[in-house]
């Protein structure tokens, strides 16, 4: 099963995810994408890998900051019986976002990346669940600069795409997780199953 876990910054989402994650296996993957750029992202990084440690939960932690689709695709076929953490879904987009950065087709070659990462999520049959954070980033200001506006832009075109395949989504705001697909509205006034 696939869980999409959103929120903004320091909502607490990361926390939910990994307990989780703890709660629904005795041992996970969990998948860093952070690209380390200066000190302090190797500082973040440095306590994420310090809490993990000091949890007591058994974590395998595999560092890749852009051959997500690949390392999902390999651990899906190898039939390990452990859950797979991602954490964090708009750091990968922003990794790729920088790679393109300068083409004049950036987002089209960054949304093919996310195509195929929706595709390898909804065929992912892993017999433990894959949870996956990311950041809700459109209910802040409209960012002043092109490459922010068109981050933004894709980080929600992102997880519009990956919440229509989980069958999860939770939002998570002052630490209080909340699953939206069971509450979603259809235009049909029923609601989704």
């Amino acid at each position: 099963m696939a869980v999409l876990v959103t929120g903004g910054a320091r909502s607490g989402k990361s926390s939910f995810a990994e307990k989780l994650a703890m709660h629904g296996s005795e041992r996970g993957i969990y998948i860093a994408t952070s690209h380390i750029y200066d000190e302090e992202m190797r500082e973040r990084v440095r306590l994420h890998q310090q809490t993990r440690l000091s949890s007591g939960y058994p974590w395998d932690t595999r560092e890749e900051p852009f051959r997500l689709c690949e390392l999902l695709q390999q651990l899906d076929e190898s039939g390990e019986e452990a859950v797979v953490l991602v954490d964090c879904l708009t750091l990968w987009l922003s990794n790729w976002l920088l790679q393109y950065e300068g083409e004049q087709d950036a987002s089209t070659l960054v949304m093919k990346q996310v195509e195929q990462l929706v595709k390898t999520v909804s065929g992912y049959r892993g017999r433990g669940q894959l949870i996956m954070v990311t950041n809700e980033v459109g209910d802040g200001i409209v960012p002043e600069y092109p490459l922010g506006r068109s981050f933004r832009d894709l980080a929600g075109r992102m997880n519009q795409r990956l919440a229509e395949v989980c069958e999860q989504v939770f939002l998570v705001t002052v630490g209080i997780p909340i699953e939206l697909k069971s509450m979603a509205y259809r235009l049909d006034g029923s609601k989704q199953p």
